[in-house]
């Protein structure tokens, strides 16, 4: 069943990337005093990843001077919470006739052709070692500062997705498409397939006799990594994102729909 997925098209890259760029140039005017439409932000998510389907969110880093990070974090009840109202109200100036929320630890936008941007504010943080982390709000149960780093992430994934010669890449799309279009009522976030793919590829590749594109061998294979790793294991499931090697956590009800979707590869 896997097979090559065909990129986003281009009508839908031309309106990702003319959004992308009105969201960026509001931001650095608000934060910045730029009107640079391309520095300060960064496509994450499965976007960054290079994972991304057509139904796929929009995640946008938003990276703030660091004298942001002093005002809102001195702010004696829940900075992080003022911090996501503050890019949610400049956000809406672009797009006064938009739906534009707030949701725990970033700002959606739900466009009317029903492409969705999700915008996290974060903090670069230097490391002397790989790539700088960022720092970002979590305003669920009074605010706190948590990290990512979604550098580390896309070379990781951009790297094993050329040694597997794209096979990487095309699992996780395949994944999301039957997600998408048979598993639609369930929950399966994007960093949970490429998390676990990323870590269940191991070394087939495309191109290899050891998987035709017709022998189900390789689905077999991930059915059976999952069956392995997780089916007698406590919940909540623990990942480990690649490159950042951060845990990302899975409730059972998502792990079951993961399960579902391998089981489908497979038929």
């Amino acid at each position: 069943m896997i097979k090559h997925i065909d990129g986003i098209n281009y009508d839908t890259r031309s309106r990702i990337s003319e959004r992308y760029k009105r969201i960026t140039k509001v931001v650095n005017q608000t934060f910045w005093g730029s009107d640079s439409n391309t520095r300060h932000t960064l496509y994450v998510g499965s976007y960054g990843r290079g994972t991304a389907v057509s139904t796929s969110d929009l995640d946008i880093l938003i990276s703030l001077p660091a004298e942001q990070f002093d005002r809102f974090d001195g702010y004696s009840g829940n900075g992080q919470s003022k911090l996501i109202q503050c890019l949610k109200e400049a956000t809406q100036t672009t797009y006064p006739r938009t739906s534009i929320h707030g949701d725990g630890q970033v700002v959606v936008i739900c466009f009317s052709d029903g492409m969705r941007f999700e915008l996290l504010p974060a903090f670069e943080q230097i490391c002397t070692q790989g790539y700088n982390t960022f720092l970002y709000p979590d305003s669920n149960l009074g605010g706190t500062w948590k990290t990512t780093n979604p550098k580390a992430e896309q070379y990781a994934m951009k790297d094993k997705n050329r040694t597997s010669n794209g096979l990487l890449f095309d699992t996780c799309k395949l994944i999301r498409t039957i997600r998408d279009e048979r598993f639609t009522s369930y929950h399966l976030p994007g960093i949970i397939i490429d998390s676990f793919v990323y870590s269940a590829i191991a070394g087939w590749h495309w191109g290899s006799p050891g998987i035709p594109s017709d022998s189900g061998k390789y689905e077999e294979h991930l059915l059976d990594t999952f069956n392995k790793k997780f089916t007698f294991n406590p919940t909540p499931v623990i990942l480990t994102a690649p490159g950042s090697e951060q845990s990302v956590s899975a409730e059972v009800n998502t792990i079951t729909v993961l399960q579902k979707v391998l089981t489908y590869m497979t038929k």
